[in-house]
Formats: structure tokens, sequence, C-alpha cells
């Protein structure tokens, strides 16, 4: 065999008293099960290593015995430095307890650091985390009251705030794979992800640290082809063959070759949700959905989103991620979350996030358990009891708009939905809407100030954030402020003049959403502002495939215009438009023919890079301003000045 092939016990024996150990897994995905085990055992029988750091990037147990819970015992752990803790009660106690030391860092955060880490660099800069409990201004990401040391600074690039994540060497890297050759080479064929492991790997090796990977199997060296390497035998300094009990595909699932893209499945009929609340929030979110969107759907209540684009039929229209690097597919639910079947793609963990920060996801939909006057929402610590954020805080604070979804109490809450009426039969104890949330896990402020559409979907009420606080913006049939909305509330909500939520979502039959998202009206994407003298084109989601889909353009935009009477500025989005190549000259002419008679300036903008270079060539060769804006924020600011 290999010097690098080697037992559990022999493997672990490297760690020491004090060593920083990076553990990779999603959930119960590509844990090293094996390697936690005979940690554990060491400790019980040798009463050491001893003062252990643990760092972790996001959730990895079964909510009981296995992941890091093998860790939970005093004396073997002196710190966690974790992005999710809810799957791990036992070492979540040690926190709670005081125990140990204990940081709640983003998700995605953990993970560019080890590639800054990798890279030599001294720590990560990022947005993410100002305003909430993350920043060192508020709480510095620390969770119990021993933990002390600030491993976060505020530091201005720029003239702007960012957060520095402070860099540490990484002494002990435990991996997972699925094949190695005797020379340490990795593959990942059966795994249901593509975690951090290779950023893992190279940060413990640039470390100077060890690096010991979990497999099911060994193979001769070389027989591996080079292109199914995910980590270099360079990077590995030995291995671990796994018994077949602590290597399942995840907690839930010895295997499954469609988890792992090894097959496609057909697709199965999703059983329609039960007409109750939940429902009736998956389908107010939904609605809310545009056609050619990327969407990112959270664990819990918006579950139920995609079980009702199914039932619509407009799966197929909007494009759905997880932020462990799925794009498409079917995501699956319990302890098999994470994993998807017939995705389109598959990342590694890192760049899903990467893709996250820089603004990829168009809108997303996250559970809420606890919201205040001015838009905070906490999800992850109440009173004693530790969660930690996850990729929350990521997706959050950088998706383009953000969906907070949950019942608006909770605790006992029964309903009745009858003829499109919602009753409250027996109002939730405990209120979600309070005066100030307990920890900051998603900031308002922050939000308001990137000009973040930001709404709260409730069975009962809809309500969005504004300057001024959160707008009571529908009211569901059958519920009345007063009674029903009001003393559910800490605090004095904005009410100007609430729409009635829709009644289809309080029926049983289709609400016919698939019509709705494929033919928004032309003239509902026009909107005049009087007061800045300035026309907004919504063409986001909008395809134009012939020369009648051009002529209707024309057409609503000449009404609108020449209603209006005077020239005026404008601002076009083209987010997710797409256009068929046999009309882009006929729809360049039309835009060249706008510009000439009813402008004063116009700025346009996408996320294409695509659509951003075909149409700023055609407006370029008609002598128009080829310059498209990647952001609306440039876009208006442009309009403001010019």
């Amino acid at each position: 065999m290999s010097e690098k092939i080697v037992s559990a016990k022999a493997a672990i024996e490297i760690v020491q008293d004090g060593d920083v150990i990076a553990t990779s897994g999603y959930g119960g995905h590509g844990v090293p099960e094996e390697l936690l085990v005979a940690l554990e055992k060491r400790f019980l029988e040798s009463g050491s290593p001893r003062d252990l750091t643990i760092v972790h990037s996001t959730g990895q147990g079964d909510t009981k015995e296995r992941g890091l819970n093998h860790l939970a015992h005093i004396g073997l752990v002196k710190r966690i430095i974790g992005g999710y803790y809810g799957l791990s009660p036992k070492l979540t106690q040690l926190a709670v307890e005081n125990d140990v030391e204990a940081y709640n860092f983003p998700e995605g955060c953990i993970l560019q650091l080890y590639r800054d880490i990798a890279a030599g660099k001294p720590g990560t800069f990022s947005k993410v985390g100002l305003g909430t409990y993350v920043d060192p201004r508020v709480e510095g990401g620390r969770m119990n009251d021993i933990t002390k040391e600030e491993l976060i600074e505020v530091m201005s690039l720029g003239g702007e705030d960012w957060l520095f994540y402070r860099a540490f060497p990484i002494h002990v890297a435990f991996l997972r794979g699925t094949t190695a050759d005797t020379d340490g080479n990795i593959s990942v064929e059966r795994e249901a992800l593509v975690l951090e492991d290779l950023n893992l790997a190279m940060a413990a090796r640039n470390s100077g640290g060890y690096v010991i990977c979990q497999v099911e199997r060994i193979a001769q060296a070389g027989s591996l082809s080079s292109r199914s390497i995910r980590i270099p035998g360079l990077m590995v300094d030995c291995v671990v063959v796994g018994e077949p009990e602590n290597h399942m595909q995840n907690y839930s699932t010895s295997y499954n070759p469609a988890f792992s893209g090894e097959i496609r499945v057909p697709p199965q009929a999703v059983e329609p949700m039960a007409l109750d609340e939940r429902k009736v929030i998956a389908r107010r979110c939904a609605a809310e959905l545009r056609a050619n969107s990327v969407i990112n759907l959270g664990i819990g209540m918006p579950e139920g989103i995609g079980a009702v684009c199914s039932e619509e039929r407009i799966y197929q229209y909007v494009t759905l991620t997880a932020d462990v690097g799925i794009v498409g597919g079917v995501p699956m639910k319990g302890l098999n979350f994470g994993a998807a079947t017939n995705a389109e793609a598959l990342v590694d963990h890192t760049t899903a996030f990467d893709f996250i920060d820089g603004g990829g996801i168009d809108i997303a939909f996250l559970g809420m358990a606890q919201a205040d006057q001015y838009g905070n929402v906490n999800s992850s610590k109440f009173g004693k009891r530790i969660t930690g954020c996850g990729g929350f805080i990521n997706i959050s604070q950088n998706s383009r708009k953000v969906v907070f979804v949950g019942t608006f109490r909770a605790g006992g809450l029964a309903v009745a939905l009858e003829n499109g009426v919602l009753q409250i039969r027996q109002e939730g104890k405990t209120k979600k809407f309070v005066k100030e949330v307990e920890q900051i896990t998603f900031c308002g402020k922050v939000a308001l100030e990137r000009r973040q559409p930001v709404l709260f979907v409730t069975e009962r009420c809809v309500m969005g954030l504004t300057p001024e606080g959160l707008e009571v913006l529908e009211i569901a049939p059958g519920i009345d402020l007063e009674r029903d909305i009001l003393p559910g509330l800490e605090f004095e909500p904005i009410v100007k003049q609430p729409k009635l939520m829709d009644v289809r979502l309080f029926c049983p039959q289709l609400m016919g959403l698939k019509d709705g998202m494929l033919s928004m009206s032309l003239l509902d994407r026009i909107h005049y502002n009087p007061s800045l003298n300035t026309i907004f084109l919504n063409f986001a989601g909008l395809r134009v495939r012939t020369s009648k889909d051009v002529r209707d353009i024309r057409d609503a935009v000449e009404k609108r215009m020449q209603a209006v009477g005077k020239r005026m500025h404008a601002v076009v989005n083209y987010d997710n438009f797409l256009i068929d190549e046999d009309v882009m000259h006929e729809y360049a002419d039309l835009v060249k023919h706008v510009e000439t008679n009813y402008y004063l300036s116009v700025h346009r903008y996408t996320t294409s890079a695509f659509l951003r270079l075909k149409l700023g060539k055609e407006l370029s060769s008609r002598q128009l301003s080829p310059r498209i804006y990647e952001t609306v924020e440039e876009a208006r600011h442009k309009t403001v000045t010019s």
C-alpha cells in the first residue's frame, strides 16, 4: 500500500494540545465521521489532546450524537469558531454553559477566510456582517460571557466601513472524499456536494499544518483521472478508510446516485400542500417571483415555495440555488438537506458564496423567527439557545431583494380558510414582531442604506421596510387591523392605505401564477415620477421574440410618454431581459427612435455582461451612448446628476 494510508487511530496521534482543527462538512454531507469518532475515543481514553480550537463553516451533525457532537467534552475543546450550531446541540451546550469560548461568524466569511489563509493573506475583508451582531461595534460574533478576544475589526477602505476577519493558522484539517490513490490524490465522485475541502487543505498545508482525509476506498497510484482529482496528493499527509457506518453519503442516506449526479431520476409529482397558513404564505411569496430570476430558499417555512412553484407549473421559469453550491434541480429536505436531484450544476462551497456576496441572488426567501420595528431580524440566538447564522447573513445582506417568511405569531396558532377568507381560530401565544430583537442577524438600517427591498410575509398581512419603519402593505380578507394585527406588534407600524391580499391565496383552486409571470402587462412595467421627471421602464425578465413584441413595446412606451407631453429622463432595468438575435436590430432601432424623440437622458442597467456587450454594440452603431450600468444605484445616480 502506501505510508499515507493509515488507521484512524494513527492519524489522530498527530493532534496536539492547543491545536486549531478545521473540519469540512455540510449538515450530514461530507463530514469526516471516522476522524471525529477517533478523536473522541483518544480523549476519553487518555485525556488528550486538550484545549483545541474547532473551526467549521456550517452545521455538522444530526442534532443528536454524530458529527461535532463527538467533541462535546469539557477539556477537549477550548474555543469554537463556527458558522452554525443548530446541528450539534451537545457542543452548543458547552457554549451555553460558558465551558468553551464560542464565536459565530457568517458561513461564507469562514469559507473565504480558509482561502485567504491558504493564500498567505492577513485575513478577509468583507461587508458581510456590518450592523449585525458580528460587527465589533455590536457583539463581534461572541456568543457567551467568557469569550473576550476580538477576532474581527472594523476598517475603512475607500471611505467605506469594512469588516476584517483576522486569519489564524490551521494546524490540522479533517477532510473527506470518495477515493484516494496510494499517493494521496483524492476524488469526490460519490459525494453529494463539492465542499470547501480543497481550500481547507491548502490553508492547513500553507500554515505548516497537517491534512487528514477520510475516504471510502483506495485505488492504485496513477489510476485516477487527473480531471477527477479534487485534492492533489501533495496537499494530503495521510488517508483513513472510513467504516461503512461512518462514511454514509449523509446521516440519512447510505448512497443515492441521484445526489451525486451519477443518474438523473424521472420527475416525480409533488404532492400539493394542504390549504393552510403555510400554503398561504408560500403562495404569497411565489407571487413575488419573476421569470428568469435566481432565487434562494431557506430552511423551514420557505421550503413550501418550491412546492407551490411545482403545483403552479412555474418551476422551470426560475433557477433555484442553495448556498452549498447546488444550481437548479430539486432540493432535498430533512437530513438530506443540501443535496439535490437533477441539479444543473454543482460548484464548490466557497464559490457559491462568492456568487451570493457579489449579488447573484435576485430574491431570497428566509425564515423569520423574530423581527423588530427597525426591520432587524434575529435568527441566531434566543435567550440561552444558540443556533447561529449559517449563510443567513451573507444571503440576506447581499440578495437584491429579501423576503422574510413566517406566521404572524407562534405557539398554538390555529386558522381556518373558508370561501377565500382567513379566520383566526386560536391566536399564537408568542409575538414575533417585537420592539427590539435579542440579536441582530439582519440589519434593517444597512438594508435601507443599500436601498434593498425588504418584505415580511405572514398569513394575515404583508409588511415592508421603509425609512420610517415597518409599513403594513397588505391585509388578508377576514382580518381586522385593530383586532388581529396591531395587538400582535410591540410597536406602532406605519399604516397608510394597505391593499387586500389576493383572494386567490386563500382558495383551494390554482392561482394561475404562470400566466401572471409570463404575461406582465407592458403598461404595468412603465412608471413615471413627475417630481423627478423620470420614467422607469422595468423590462426585467421580459422576453422579446418577434417583431410584434417590439411593436408592442413601442406602442406601450409611446402611449405613456405622449401622455406626459414633454421630454423626460429614463431609467431602464434590463435584468434577466432576453431578446432573440432575429429582432435585435429592430429593437435597437426602436431604442434610437424613443431616445431621439422623448428622452432628456437615459441610463440603462443589467447584471448580464453579455447583454451589456451585445446591446451596447447595437447602440454604439447608432451613435447612441453604449454605457450600460451594472446596478440600479449607478443608473439612478447618473440620472440625478445628469
